[in-house]
């Protein structure tokens, strides 16, 4: 007799969502987080009366979520207040100037018209065609297993419009907004969104080109911060029985008969299951908590393969002043070439940059809540990586919040460094440490073409039966939408083989 049904490792989105919907099927759930709260990258912690955000900042592309809690009984936005964060976002350019985009795709179009005539027309053609393919990968890429060819068949006898796009993912992000628009005011306004797939647009697929248009379908903040999208999933979860358990650390993974038969923590404490779901890196699962030597050599080829994705630092403000921004989100402007040279120059070089291209978030612009009255919080999220050429993260943080906050002050804030009433600062190796992020690796792999859909590690595992994945690890990938969409698919996959 096992000691629950489904024993499921990390307290994150992925994990959250696959035990919620797995309690729901009747089954019993243990969740267990080596950390002190759950969501991982996307959770919220308060010091001196401000509320941060620890990783994440907003969420949109919200279908997957919504189809999760509608799988649980009810609707994400009677669990979750949902604020549209209008407008989408505002451009910062080198000269100080503002480009700040609507929430309403006609008006995004007006204002790209009022730049380059030519580009909004194609902001028209570019509408109609991501359009349609966002409803044909909502339908398809975010709630079917992508485990073999055959899963790949699936999606597209459901969806035969699929195959129109296909051509898409052997393009990149870069030439397909190249495709579209020519003139270097709009094209700053869409490079940056590439590297939330972890990677610069000449090396980001295609079908992610989507995300401007899909900023448009809504930007979204939870009120109260990011923590109260987990906190959902775990207050639904338990409503069907699910256990949650902090500050428990899974050592290891046993197999037996290349089948999981259960953990066993850091105190020694063995705890048994039918079945293992494991939301943590895909490497570290099976190189460290399974053993190599229970995986096919093809399999320990290609998890030794995978490329961690791109580490940030993140900077947590909490300011006396309302700050002189104009959104929730404000970029600092960048083509797609001046972000893949940065990560040319520096990324794959290891030299620091202090004064580079990166995303401010202002959650106390959308929810006022977030800090005492007459003051509001900052998150900075500067581009960075995990791997230093000179010196260390740990050496180098107090300089670095000191000239990270010279830089914004001068350029993108102004006054800010006068304003600040606390600040602090998370580095990639923070993340690796507190998180347990290999490097700091905030999308797990690398998404480019290598390690998307069957090529990314199976949801079912292909080596060790009644092992599933789910996280940022598996398909589709990182992100809130695609994480929770992870777990809805590893507890389907559940549901047909473990009966």
């Amino acid at each position: 007799m096992k000691d629950f049904d489904v024993i499921v490792i990390g307290a994150g989105l992925g994990g959250l969502s696959a035990g919620a919907l797995l309690a729901a099927q009747g089954r019993s759930v243990l969740v267990l987080e080596q950390a002190d709260r759950i969501g991982g990258c996307c959770s919220s912690f308060e010091r001196d009366g401000f509320h941060f955000d620890t990783g994440a900042s907003i969420v949109e592309i919200i279908k997957p979520i919504e189809d999760v809690f509608k799988k649980l009984g009810t609707t994400l936005q009677k669990e979750v207040d949902l604020i549209p964060c209008d407008p989408v976002m505002s451009i910062i350019r080198p000269d100080g100037s503002r480009m700040t985009i609507p929430f309403s795709i006609e008006k995004t179009g007006e204002l790209i018209s009022s730049i380059s005539p030519e580009d909004g027309r194609r902001w028209k053609d570019f509408v109609d065609f991501y359009s349609e393919m966002a409803d044909v990968t909502l339908d398809t890429f975010f709630s079917m297993p992508a485990d073999s060819m055959t899963d790949l068949f699936a999606m597209l006898g459901r969806q035969p419009r699929m195959a129109k796009y296909l051509p898409v993912f052997l393009s990149s992000y870069q030439n397909i907004l190249q495709r579209f628009f020519k003139d270097e005011r709009v094209l700053q306004s869409m490079g940056y969104q590439a590297l939330y797939f972890g990677l610069p647009p000449a090396l980001v697929p295609g079908p992610y080109a989507m995300i401007p248009y899909t900023e448009q379908m809504g930007i979204y903040y939870p009120r109260g911060g990011m923590l109260k999208i987990p906190e959902a999933l775990q207050r639904m979860g338990e409503r069907f029985g699910m256990q949650v358990r902090l500050n428990t650390t899974v050592e290891k993974v046993v197999v037996r008969d290349q089948r999981a038969q259960s953990v066993i923590l850091a105190d020694g404490t063995e705890i048994t299951a039918r079945v293992v779901v494991s939301n943590i890196n895909a490497r570290t699962l099976y190189q460290k908590l399974v053993g190599e030597e229970y995986l096919k050599p093809i399999s320990r080829k290609g998890i030794r393969s995978y490329a961690y994705s791109k580490a940030v630092p993140m900077l947590y403000l909490g300011v006396d002043y309302e700050p002189p921004l104009e959104a929730h989100h404000n970029l600092i402007a960048a083509s797609p070439e001046d972000i893949n040279q940065y990560w040319w120059k520096h990324v794959e070089t290891g030299q620091l940059d202090y004064e580079t291209i990166g995303l401010i978030c202002w959650p106390s612009h959308t929810d006022a809540s977030l800090a005492p009255k007459g003051k509001h919080v900052i998150n900075l999220i500067p581009e960075g990586f995990y791997n230093l050429a000179e010196g260390n993260w740990d050496d180098l943080k107090e300089e670095y919040i000191q000239k990270e906050l010279d830089y914004y002050s001068r350029f993108a804030i102004p006054g800010l460094k006068e304003h600040v009433q606390y600040v602090e600062c998370s580095t990639p190796l923070d993340y690796e440490r507190r998180l347990c992020l290999p490097e700091g690796a905030i999308y797990a792999f690398q998404q480019d073409l290598t390690a998307q859909a069957i090529f990314r590690p199976a949801a079912r595992s292909k080596n060790i039966r009644g092992l599933y994945l789910t996280g940022a690890s598996t398909h589709p990938g990182g992100g809130v939408p695609s994480t929770i969409a992870s777990g809805m698919i590893a507890a389907n996959l559940i549901e047909k083989y473990e009966q």
